[in-house]
């Protein structure tokens, strides 16, 4: 049976678990969280580093054929010197700005993150490369991780940041944390108010997992 794990900082992870079993219902889906230490968008690199690295190992060594990065933070901040140290596929969660950028017609896109995602040198390199001449926004959304992880949900700051940018002019709005997929459909609610699509790396994430694990799309 193939085994598959899944890592995030908290409670995030488990939609895109959820979203595995799913797609690929025979396979065996382990879970590590480390919610102890959520939330993950507002540490450096080197803490990220020092949490990380011994549960993906763990994972690692339960026999995972491959193992899905659930954390935008984690990945675009230290994919590259994990993937150094872990022999067992890695795929990781990134913000969609490609795909953003390619479909505005306004010519303006929101990114909600986490401080640590954008502060990252592989979000600067995806704008960079992708979004040159379109502007984006970043709300602040720092608080919503916990905010998530601890079941208050603030209603009103949720709309407020996404009528904020639908009124400035964003036409697509990218979740760049997995925390927000639990709230994505509150999120949306309030983007078609305004005509705005939002988008979020379950599916693509998903697809690149079984072109790893070589199972049909």
């Amino acid at each position: 049976m193939t085994k598959i794990g899944v890592f995030d900082s908290g409670v995030g992870g488990q939609a895109v678990v959820d979203a595995i079993k799913r797609s690929i219902p025979d396979a065996d889906v382990v879970y590590a969280d480390d919610k102890a230490n959520v939330p993950y968008g507002n540490k450096t690199p080197e803490e990220l580093k020092q949490l990380v690295l011994p549960i993906l190992n763990m994972l690692s060594k339960q026999g995972c054929d491959a193992i899905v990065v659930a954390c935008n933070s984690v990945t675009t901040t230290i994919i590259s010197d994990l993937r150094q140290k872990i022999s067992t596929p890695l795929i990781g969660m990134e913000p969609m700005v490609k795909p953003a950028a390619a479909t505005t017609e306004t010519g303006m896109i929101a990114v909600c993150a986490t401080p640590a995602t954008l502060k990252s040198t592989r979000y600067a390199w995806l704008k960079q490369q992708y979004a040159d001449g379109v502007e984006v926004l970043e709300p602040d959304c720092s608080a919503w991780p916990y905010m998530i992880e601890s079941k208050q949900i603030d209603h009103n700051k949720i709309r407020s940041r996404i009528a904020d940018v639908c009124e400035a002019g964003a036409d697509v709005i990218v979740l760049g944390c997995t925390h927000y997929h639990w709230i994505e459909k509150e999120i949306k609610d309030i983007a078609k108010e305004y005509k705005t699509t939002v988008i979020q790396p379950e599916q693509p994430v998903i697809a690149q997992l079984k072109r790893v694990l070589g199972l049909r799309p």
